[in-house]
């Protein structure tokens, strides 16, 4: 069994940008006793930024993208051996991994990447992953390593996602601004978080936040994932989690889980367009899953190619998202044909715009 471990950027540095060297040591050793325990774990780091600031002595992170991937370079290897070397104190073996989201988006990478994975856990190495900040670009990164560690875990579909942070879980409020915000012990119902006020707050390196945090606790569950959201500055908080004790906030798996396909379709693979459709085809793609025909589509929005996703909207709220047999520019020749004149336009076309076995809902 897979244990997926994300370091928060507010546990593996300081606000200084200096590694938190006593909360790796902790960490690292816990890793090292699950593996002889047993269990595989993959750890996903953030921090390799905040790491090159510091080594280049930089007081403020950059905001140009060339500088932040620059300062990513410096980081992320000296950042992978503080891991390495700690892991190795416990005769642990490592392997630095680096994915970007295109590596998940596209199913080829996203099935090599996984058969990769699985071969480093058999020969019971430690992957350590982060996103490649040096090749990554705005239109395809993670955003923050939250979501990445969610795919990941979905990926090697892992019986546990522990997300480490600098706080004890998920509070009903703000536990800095509110005192009497309390700690949510578990999570079985994901409607009940509209009760909390969960904020974007996060370090001064990180991306992240208790939102995006339980966003990948949301990903996990879907995927029939248990997660965890704890305070990795604690030690033994990790142990605890994979033991089952507990410690932080405990997400509940949804027992009905989608396939690896679809849960691939719903999280990894980026939409590149919109189909709009009327209230009645809204209706049936939600309650018989039917395909989706070029007849009920009413508008066409962004470039795409056949094989992209798509979302499919009805008045901008988004039903759900699906592989377009179509390019933009065949969709819109045909979105609101019947299938006959379809078929007299191309004659070897798809009756389906978007097929039901490539479509899930939102």
């Amino acid at each position: 069994m897979t244990v997926v471990a994300k370091l928060g950027s507010s546990i593996v540095a300081g606000e200084d940008g200096e590694l938190r060297t006593d909360v790796l040591d902790r960490v690292c050793a816990q890793v090292a006793g699950l593996e002889k325990g047993g269990e595989h774990v993959v750890m996903v780091t953030s921090g390799a930024i905040a790491r090159g600031m510091r080594l280049l002595g930089l007081t403020a992170r950059p905001r140009e993208m060339d500088e932040l991937q620059a300062a990513s370079a410096v980081g992320q290897g000296d950042l992978f051996r503080a891991y390495e070397q700690r892991l190795a104190g416990h005769d642990v073996r490592s392997a630095q991994v680096l994915l970007t989201a295109s590596d998940i988006g596209a199913r080829t990478n996203y099935l090599n990447a996984r058969q990769t994975l699985r071969r480093l856990l058999e020969w019971q190495i430690v992957p350590v992953i982060n996103e490649n900040d040096t090749t990554a670009t705005d239109e395809i990164t993670f955003g923050d390593n939250d979501f990445l560690a969610a795919q990941v875990a979905i990926l090697l579909d892992a019986r546990l996602l522990v997300l480490l942070t600098d706080t004890a879980g998920l509070h009903t409020a703000d536990p800095r601004h509110d005192p009497e915000a309390a700690l949510v012990e578990e999570v079985t119902d994901f409607g009940q978080l509209r009760d909390y006020e969960i904020g974007d707050r996060t370090s001064p390196f990180g991306l992240g936040g208790m939102r995006s945090k339980v966003a990948a606790a949301e990903m996990a569950s879907e995927a029939g994932i248990e997660a965890v959201i704890c305070d990795g500055t604690a030690d033994g908080s990790l142990d605890a989690a994979g033991a089952g004790q507990p410690v932080g906030t405990r997400f509940a798996p949804n027992p009905s889980k989608a396939s690896s396909f679809k849960l691939w379709l719903r999280y990894g693979k980026p939409a590149r367009g919109r189909l709009e459709v009327d209230a009645g085809a809204a209706k049936v793609l939600r309650e018989k899953g039917s395909s989706l025909l070029p007849v009920v589509i009413t508008a066409v929005e962004g470039s795409f190619e056949a094989g992209d996703a798509v979302e499919v909207t009805v008045d901008g709220e988004v039903v759900g998202k699906g592989v377009s047999n179509y390019s933009a520019t065949e969709m819109r020749r045909i979105a609101g044909l019947k299938t006959v004149k379809v078929r007299e336009l191309m004659p070897h076309a798809a009756e389906e715009a978007v097929h039901r076995d490539y479509f899930v809902l939102a």
